[in-house]
């Protein structure tokens, strides 16, 4: 973990400037010892003079050359964790001088709703030896936080000198939305209004559909499929059959005018909670999960490789963990094949257009207090999914005014439920499955 003097004067003139008042003391009174001595002519007073300026002198030389010759590092673990868990971040300090250390005090900055900041005194290291010492962390919050810089102090053992250094390096800690476990209950989601049957449906291919590849290390050989082996005259096995994958489409709100109030238990964070714990349930159950916003914003992004689902889980918890509410309708730039033009920015322009011309699978929309506009898109979008659930913030509008916008959503093929303060999702989660039948095929 590199470090600097974070001082503008030479770095051992700024290594004289952490003097203390012991160590200034015992230098002015060194140098006054000397003048007198050579004044009154006592050597004797000289030696004594000579060894009260030189205490300071030699502690500041070799807490100097200690200072560069002690590294420091951090570790988290675990990095990422959910809201209102802890991390516990471990610090270790190596001492690479030929000598020991003096005593060192140790001090890391953390954002203040991380906790207090964590303060160590550790004694003198022997060279080549080291000391770890570690503290807990721990937000209801979600957020990335960045830990850093870590500040040592380093004093000698006679107190004559104070030396500072900040290592420049950083760690990230990425606290994210809060999961609730929901009840398993009838999903649909497969491409082309199949429902839950896609999930189980395979192909059935005869011998002639059967697409070979080559033969690898360790493949299975009764899976070796001759005839291709015999036209190419390499071995060739069969491809294992993967059966089709059902789609959900996680849609978040994220629009400013949607959502009253602040903090931990803000409907908004409710709505970014909520979307959580949904693609967190989908995904267990094997279902090809992605998540888009009212912007546009899609995770994981058409053109963006994955590995695997465990990385496009990864992938979408990160953007929760730090989305923000959208900026306020304005002007959207249009780029066409022959010029630019301004058009005004509906609610929802963004997700229409970042979903258009994609398997939408099952939709389930987390949603502030929509207006007309937004109720008309959602709409149109729930015509493009096999399945649309919409959650929506409820006690941001006038009660019959909510009423009445649910309704419409229902009316528009919606399974629309009012997501009240302090009722567990997982209850409303239930109520969606029991209203499937009569708004769409398949929760």
């Amino acid at each position: 973990m590199p470090g600097g003097d974070g001082d503008g004067r030479g770095p051992l003139r700024a290594a004289f400037g952490g003097l203390t008042t012991r160590g200034r003391s015992f230098l002015a009174a060194g140098a006054a010892a000397s003048v007198c001595a050579y004044l009154l002519g006592q050597p004797d007073l000289l030696r004594v003079g000579a060894l009260l300026a030189a205490l300071p002198v030699v502690c500041v030389l070799v807490l100097y050359l200690t200072r560069n010759r002690v590294s420091a590092s951090r570790r988290l673990s675990p990095a990422r964790v959910p809201a209102g868990g802890e991390s516990r971040v471990h610090l270790r300090v190596d001492n690479w001088f030929r000598l020991p250390s003096g005593q060192l005090m140790l001090q890391d900055r953390v954002p203040y709703v991380l906790g207090p900041r964590p303060r160590f005194v550790l004694d003198r290291i022997e060279p080549g030896g080291q000391r770890e010492v570690s503290y807990r962390v721990r937000s209801d919050q979600r957020g990335r936080y960045p830990l850093g810089p870590l500040e040592l102090r380093l004093a000698d053992p006679f107190g004559m000198v104070e030396l500072h250094r900040s290592f420049d390096a950083y760690d990230v800690m990425t606290v994210l939305p809060h999961i609730e476990r929901l009840p398993a209950v009838r999903l649909g989601g497969a491409s082309g209004g199949q429902g839950e049957s896609g999930q189980r449906s395979m192909a059935v291919t005869g011998e002639e559909d059967i697409i070979p590849r080559d033969y690898r290390y360790g493949d299975d050989l009764r899976r070796v499929h001759w005839r291709s082996t015999a036209h190419r005259g390499t071995l060739m096995v069969r491809r294992e059959e993967q059966p089709p994958r059902a789609q959900c489409t996680v849609l978040l709100d994220t629009r400013r005018s949607g959502y009253a109030g602040s903090g931990p238990q803000a409907p908004f964070e409710r709505a970014v909670s909520g979307a959580a714990s949904v693609i967190s349930h989908l995904a267990e159950r094997g279902y090809q999960v992605r998540l888009v916003t009212d912007t546009g914003h899609l995770v994981p992004a058409p053109d963006q490789q994955v590995a695997d689902s465990a990385e496009t889980m990864g992938l979408m918890m990160d953007a929760l963990a730090v989305l923000d509410h959208s900026p306020l309708p304005g002007p959207l730039d249009l780029v066409t094949d022959t010029q630019a033009v301004s058009a005004p920015r509906s609610d929802l322009d963004g997700a229409l257009a970042a979903l258009a011309g994609t398997e939408t699978g099952l939709l389930i929309a987390f949603l502030g207090a929509p207006d007309a506009a937004a109720i008309a898109q959602l709409a149109r979008l729930r015509q493009r999914a096999s399945g649309g659930v919409a959650f929506v913030a409820a006690g941001q509008l006038d009660p019959a005014v909510e009423a009445g916008a649910l309704g419409q959503l229902r009316e528009s093929g919606w399974a629309a439920l009012p997501l009240h303060p302090g009722v567990p999702l997982a209850q409303v989660w239930q109520q969606a499955d029991g209203e499937r039948a009569g708004a769409y095929r398949g929760l």
